[in-house]
């Protein structure tokens, strides 16, 4: 049985998962998928990563492109992230004429055209299961076995960390900051949190979704995206009450007039499978015009599961270097289709606003929202706290350039004291 090498570059959370599961399984792999995998060379910019997992001696290097110059590697492991030296890197390893797995999402969403068509070019495989949902299988079912279908909308919540702070805020009331500062303490958030809370990480991750789904490349700078800052509790408990959940999804539909793609914050009914997927749980809900609904769910993150991910990959890659099909399916984004203006958009709101406590405010505010062709569904005052008073709108359908030129004015009424969250209400 040939034995196909491995090189991995980058021994953080994820790499050191995936040699853990090496240690764990290599003998397995020859048995149960029928390939002789061996991790053989190590790259890391930190010399006691290494050490801390016990690697052979004369393994490791800190020169990632020392690594790729090895010459008897078949496959390289990318897990550095980012999208500067890991570009060069993955570029650089499938130039040598070797195949890359990788769980960048942020190189795939950005420069994904590019490595697609190095990776044909040369006559070797990109692989990037991990690059959305950790150990959720998602773009290989998308790839394969759900090809059949023409898919009609891929809906996800992809982000753990905006899940785990929104689950607390809906079930023990923290406001988003406790939330917040708990998911650092447990380690499910960054000290810096941007790329989660303002909806960038989901915004990568739905750019890749969307390119295979719908067979043409969106740019993760493409994606509307608006991350969980504004929510507050308050909007968490008022959206339970009328049987809502809040989450932050990443959305991506084929419509008539291209697709519409977007991440953020979104009431969906109590009574939808995605509303119950709670903590640092992910799930992705993919509709097709022959398989229907199906729904995808799992640890979104964390060292094994993401590390799952990529040795399967890899797996998948060292199959066809054996059986000598390497580049059987590589890039599908064979249409252009347009992304829509997220002004476009037509679906329900929510909205909180301030206003002075006095006779003829809704009357006001309501004649606003009509001059804009928007209909108001439910109107409720929710505090009363003189000399203001707090009223939560929801709206009929409506575009979102409809309501946001509406808030615009609402906002310069004199009657008004501030415009509060807005959230947008999608039946799934």
């Amino acid at each position: 049985m040939r034995t196909v090498n491995v090189g991995l570059i980058g021994l953080g959370t994820v790499g050191s998962g995936v040699v853990e599961i090496f240690e764990r399984h290599a003998e397995d792999f020859r048995r149960r998928a029928g390939v002789d995998i061996k991790l053989v060379r190590f790259a890391d910019r930190d010399p006691a990563r290494a050490s801390d997992l016990g690697l052979p001696e004369g393994s490791f290097t800190t020169d990632a492109f020392e690594l790729i110059d090895t010459p008897d590697l078949d496959i390289v492991i990318e897990l550095i992230g980012g999208t500067g030296v890991a570009r060069d890197v993955v570029l650089a390893a499938l130039k040598s004429g070797k195949s890359v797995v990788t769980a960048n999402k942020a190189l795939m969403a950005s420069h994904g055209q590019e490595v697609m068509d190095a990776a044909a070019g040369y006559g070797v495989d990109i692989a990037f299961e991990a690059s959305v949902g950790g150990g959720i299988p998602i773009i290989s079912p998308l790839k394969h076995c759900l090809v059949s279908n023409e898919i009609t909308s891929v809906v996800g919540i992809v982000n753990g960390t905006t899940n785990y702070m929104l689950t607390r805020m809906s079930e023990d009331g923290l406001d988003y900051d406790s939330a917040l500062a708990e998911a650092q303490a447990k380690g499910f958030a960054e000290a810096d949190p941007t790329a989660d809370v303002d909806g960038l990480d989901a915004a990568a991750k739905i750019a890749i979704l969307a390119s295979i789904a719908f067979n043409s490349r969106v740019a993760i700078d493409e994606v509307s995206a608006e991350g969980i800052r504004p929510v507050s509790s308050a909007d968490v408990a008022y959206a339970a009450e009328m049987g809502y959940a809040v989450k932050l999804l990443a959305i991506a539909r084929r419509t008539p007039g291209g697709i519409d793609i977007r991440v953020h914050p979104t009431m969906i009914r109590d009574s939808h499978p995605m509303a119950s997927v709670n903590g640092v749980y992910n799930a992705i809900y993919v509709v097709g015009d022959s398989v229907g609904e199906t729904m995808f769910f799992g640890e979104g993150a964390g060292s094994l599961p993401a590390a799952s991910a990529v040795v399967g990959d890899v797996i998948e890659v060292a199959r066809h270097i054996v059986r000598g099909c390497l580049g059987l399916v590589g890039c599908t984004c064979n249409e252009e289709l347009p992304v829509r203006d997220i002004g476009e958009l037509e679906t329900s709101y929510y909205l909180r606003l301030l206003v002075a406590d006095e006779p003829g405010v809704l009357g006001r505010v309501a004649s606003v929202f009509g001059s804009h062709g928007v209909s108001l569904a439910s109107v409720i005052q929710k505090t009363d706290t003189a000399p203001t008073a707090e009223i939560v709108y929801v709206t009929h359908e409506a575009t979102e350039r409809a309501v946001r030129a509406a808030l615009e004015e609402i906002e310069d009424l004199d009657i008004v004291e501030s415009v509060g969250t807005v959230l947008r209400v999608e039946d799934l």
